[in-house]
């Protein structure tokens, strides 16, 4: 039996064929920040005067001469304007009412709970730009952060940015040896830590880990220790190490803000590239802010007495740019939080919404199928009624997920915005506006003001309706990845080659009759079975479209006869797993069949009850292709938790056996 009872399951089906589009509310629409439709059209006939007119949101130092000098495929926004990205995101807030406003609400894993207004944590900023400067930071220097959910990472990033130096932040899953090789990259003056961090119960090392890391890295000379779990962590020193408390205590509250260059760099993000060496992402301070600044405002409809949460981390893009330097600029409160959805129990999520009155919510579509595995019951015995606006992140939502999230989390009365973007784009790209456009499960809908997008085939010309391609950017957008760093021609040859004067995602997209954009999964997710390329995605949206299956992840591993054979890993409801023999296997075959084609049919169905995910909440499809191919497994330090692969290797490699 189904998780969602089938009456319901049944309504549900019927809504995704009766009401393919969920226009939003004449209500809704009143209020929105963007309400006027013309915004689209003076957005294309003018490109650098809406860009411009956007512009006037941020506060500036010295006012910019030119507001964009485009020599494909290098850019550079707002040229000779100066700003700072702290005065922007707390300083200017901190000259009216809002300096009294809460900023951040913070609940840690264990329930203990802090909230810093503006006016404290403009105060924790300056005290840590101060810090950073009397152990040698300079306007120019990069800082390694690798920290936990905790609000101190807002203030070491923001301190950062307050005197003029990049950071790079590194996800706290990542090991010493990810981290040392992003500290080596970027060339990092000063490494800030934390003795650990709190994960269901348990203590991660960040400390010992980072002691590790900065063996062999003699440029970093100091490393500043926040203590958070005190006498649970393992007893490390690190040479050169400086308490946090203490440094701050005796700091200043007064530290005037750098007068940066809009093209200044304000941090590297490294993200995964195929050659297996991580690309620095290179954003600069303007545009960035401007992109993120924006999008938050405009796609998440933000309003002064909001409460918003991004249940990201801030070690990936989404947490930079939709915990701390979008929402910031705006003013917003933001809720963080530093456990996982299920510690203590599956409906945390659900209570701390309750609790702290939140407004809008943003998380992955792979958690939001974890939701549905853990059954409706969880979110229907709370609240939720403080919930204006739901967001998804992170890849494409298959249609199911999108009905779940909006029936059992929003009640059919939140606008649902899946939003598509990436590391390299800075902010969001693809999304609808709440107030003006018209959703429909499962798509991104449109480009959003200022962002031109197309559907290319390989020769470069546009695909028609519902035919699938490369999605490109085809004009130049203030937030826009200036370079990777150290490695300008990698950034050239990888993203602007293929198509000149284009920006090449690496998505595969297709567009339906509206003109609304579908998105298909990284186009190395795409399979070749006997001629046809199949996307993974499409199959695994199938999948998932059965009643009985949460979750799917689908590879393609090598096969003499096809070239590829398609290799289905899922994860049943809760209720179904009793269900899971060769009779369920044929049927989902069928069902896939049914769904795309023959040809999509999967070779091989395998039951897991947990697919291998990185604590950002991605599939790690890679180690599913190094499972089904018998290769050695290859580097599992994302992982939210390692032994799921390497069980699910061990039940892979006994039902081969068999």
């Amino acid at each position: 039996m189904s998780a969602v009872p089938e009456p319901e399951q049944q309504r549900l089906d019927a809504l995704l064929v009766e009401k393919r589009l969920f226009p939003p509310t004449a209500e809704f629409s009143a209020r929105a920040n963007a309400h006027d439709p013309g915004i689209y059209a003076r957005a294309d006939a003018d490109p650098e005067g809406f860009w411009a007119e956007m512009a006037e949101g941020l506060r500036w130092m010295r006012p910019y001469e030119r507001v964009l000098e485009w020599d494909p495929p290098h850019a550079r926004w707002f040229l000779g304007g100066r700003l700072n990205v702290a005065d922007n995101c707390l300083d200017r807030h901190c000259e009216g009412p809002r300096r009294n406003k809460a900023a951040i609400i913070w609940e840690g894993e264990a329930g203990d709970t802090r909230t810093l207004t503006y006016q404290q944590l403009r105060d924790d900023v300056a005290r840590c730009a101060n810090v950073l400067r009397s152990l040698g930071v300079a306007r120019g220097d990069r800082v390694a952060i690798y920290m936990g959910m905790v609000p101190e990472t807002v203030v070491a990033m923001l301190a950062c940015t307050r005197i003029g130096a990049a950071h790079t932040v590194v996800f706290g899953g990542f090991s010493a040896d990810a981290l040392r090789e992003r500290i080596r990259d970027a060339g990092c003056k000063l490494l800030i830590t934390q003795d650990g961090a709190w994960r269901r119960g348990r203590v991660v090392p960040l400390k010992a880990s980072a002691r590790d890391a900065l063996q062999g890295v003699p440029g970093v000379a100091r490393t500043l220790v926040l203590r958070r779990v005190g006498d649970r962590a393992e007893p490390v020193t690190i040479p050169g190490e400086v308490d946090w408390h203490e440094a701050m205590t005796g700091a200043s509250p007064l530290c005037p803000c750098e007068p940066m260059d809009a093209e200044d760099m304000l941090y590297i993000l490294y993200t995964s590239g195929t050659t297996g060496k991580p690309k620095g992402i290179v954003h600069t301070t303007a545009g960035y802010l401007l992109g993120a600044s924006l999008t938050h405002r405009l796609v998440f409809d933000l309003k002064e007495d909001d409460v918003y949460w991004c249940a990201a981390d801030i070690g990936w893009v989404t947490g930079h740019s939709y915990i701390v330097y979008g929402p910031l600029a705006n003013g917003a409160t933001v809720l963080m939080y530093e456990g996982t959805p299920d510690f203590p129990e599956r409906d945390r999520h659900w209570r701390i919404i309750d609790r702290h009155g939140v407004n809008i919510y943003y998380t992955a579509p792979t958690t939001i199928r974890t939701f549905m595995r853990w059954g409706a019951d969880l979110p229907a015995r709370a609240d939720l009624g403080t919930l204006r606006v739901l967001g998804s992140v992170g890849e494409p939502i298959n249609p199911e997920a999108w009905m779940w999230y909006h029936e059992h989390v929003g009640r059919g009365r939140c606008p649902v915005v899946d939003t598509w973007w990436q590391t390299e784009t800075g902010a969001i790209m693809i999304a609808p506006l709440p107030g003006l456009v018209a959703t429909k499960p499962g798509s991104a809908t449109r480009p959003l003001p200022g962002v031109a997008a197309e559907v290319l085939d390989e020769g470069g010309q546009p695909v028609g309706p519902g035919g699938g391609g490369n999605l490109v950017l085809t004009r130049p957008w203030p937030s826009m990845m200036r370079t990777i760093f150290g490695d300008d021609d990698r950034y050239v040859r990888q993203y602007w080659s293929r198509y000149p004067g284009r920006y090449l995602t690496g998505d595969g997209a297709k567009r339906d009759e509206d003109g609304y954009f579908w998105l298909l999964g990284r186009v190395d997710d795409v399979m070749n079975v006997s001629g046809h390329r199949l996307s993974t995605y499409e199959i695994e949206s199938a999948l998932v479209d059965h009643p009985r299956v949460a979750e799917s992840a689908v590879i393609g591993r090598h096969d003499d006869l096809k070239g590829q054979a398609v290799a289905a890993f899922v994860t049943l409801k809760e209720s179904s797993e009793a269900l899971s023999g060769e009779a369920l296997k044929s049927e989902l075959r069928a069902h896939v069949a049914q769904k795309i084609g023959p040809i999509a049919r999967p070779d091989e169905v395998y039951f897991t009850a947990e697919l291998p995910k990185t604590r950002s909440g991605k599939i790690m499809r890679r180690l599913l292709r190094d499972i089904a191919e018998g290769r050695a497994l290859g580097d599992t330090t994302t992982l939210a938790d390692p032994a799921v692969v390497q069980h699910l290797k061990e039940q892979y490699e006994e039902s081969e056996g068999a």
